[in-house]
């Protein structure tokens, strides 16, 4: 990959990275000279005091403030006060209570207590910056921070740009079968190495193929396999109650389609996408898209109900998220929508997907669009 267009680091920060790949390095060759992508993934992004989301370098904010991406909180309150109608409307069915995994820098936190009668809000934090970032912001508000998901939750379950930086195994097809890729050493450089998929990522890609049809020889993709196990617990934590679940991705038709052949693995450094996940780890956040049929359906194997599904655009709109513009009708806040709702922006590749249990009421943000049939 050519890395010439790429910020570089400063000498801390290689020198952060440099420990980090040390690490790793330790973990490939106690495992016999192979990990999964996985694993190389959980390392790189939580590892304790060195991954990307477990040290202290800055993620959100513009390239000039040191920032590697933003999320749509941060580009506008205007999504969390629309998001707030959806909520609103929860909160005529369940406890006035939210529950926020990953909550960033805390703005869609701060957005949603300004714009809704919440009680409680719970946030899951696994970084410790950004949790300091979090109570910094969110100050004298009636936030707690728990360590661990609560069991029987009675409100609204939110995850913003939660699931993509969740591990996967990667996959790809050779004469036919599955294989794993996972990573091994050349020297000290970090290199992709195929083994046998084992048995249940081979069913898996199986049930993948007995939707879309048969996988080409030299097919590459991802399996979310946490992320499915993530949805599952659903079911344990939501006792009554809805779960919003926004992020970029695809049903499962259009995520293994077969032009999209290499798979949807993207890292994000200084506002530049690159798709080298071996270049500096620890500096880059590591993302996949999100497969929403495997999410749909481990929602449903726990009980859960698939309430909706549909673009972030669609969402926003059918919230008043237009009505909100006119409102406070400004140049900025008329950009600030069109990055929301631009198809090439963040409204088409972003999707809502919501599932829960003890919910009878249509929701508002699916009341038009809906796209529960492609799942």
């Amino acid at each position: 990959m050519d890395r010439s267009n790429l910020p570089q680091p400063t000498a801390d920060a290689a020198a952060h990275s440099a420990r980090l790949a040390g690490l790793i390095r330790d973990d490939i060759r106690t495992a016999g000279g192979w990990i999964g992508f996985d694993r190389y993934m959980q390392l790189a992004l939580y590892a304790p005091g060195l991954g990307y989301y477990a040290a202290g370098t800055q993620k959100f904010g513009d390239a000039a403030s040191g920032g590697d991406f933003v999320t749509a909180p941060e580009i506008s309150p205007l999504f969390g006060r629309a998001l707030a109608a959806q909520i609103e409307q929860l909160f005529e069915l369940v406890a006035p209570q939210v529950l926020e995994f990953g909550a960033g820098s805390g703005a869609l936190a701060r957005d949603l207590l300004a714009a809704t009668r919440i009680e409680r809000y719970f946030i899951v934090e696994v970084s410790p910056e950004l949790r300091a970032r979090q109570r910094s912001l969110l100050a004298s508000r009636p936030v707690t921070w728990l360590d661990t998901p609560p069991v029987d939750f009675d409100g609204v379950i939110i995850a913003n740009e939660v699931m993509d930086v969740m591990p996967v195994q990667l996959f790809d097809k050779r004469g036919g079968k599955a294989s794993e890729r996972g990573v091994a050493l050349d020297g000290d450089r970090f290199v992709f190495k195929e083994r046998p998929a084992p048995t249940p990522l081979a069913q898996a890609v199986g049930e993948i193929e007995a939707h879309c049809g048969v996988l080409a020889d030299g097919y590459a993709s991802e399996i979310g396999t946490v992320a499915r196990g993530w949805v599952a617990s659903l079911g344990t934590w939501l006792r009554h109650g809805a779960a919003l679940l926004i992020d970029y991705g695809f049903p499962r038709r259009e995520y293994y389609h077969p032009q999209r052949l290499m798979g949807t693995i993207m890292c994000h450094h200084r506002h530049r996408a690159h798709a080298d996940p071996f270049w500096l780890p620890g500096l880059n956040d590591l993302t996949a898209h999100v497969d929403f049929s495997a999410l749909a359906d481990s929602a449903s194997a726990v009980g859960l109900e698939v309430l909706g599904y549909c673009t972030q655009a669609r969402f926003l709109l059918n919230c008043g998220l237009l009505d909100l513009v006119r409102d406070e009708h400004t140049p900025q806040r008329a950009a600030q929508a069109k990055r929301l709702l631009s198809e090439a922006e963040m409204g088409e590749l972003f999707k809502v997907l919501a599932v829960g249990r003890g919910i009878e009421a249509p929701l508002v943000g699916f009341a038009q669009g809906d796209r529960r049939d492609t799942l």
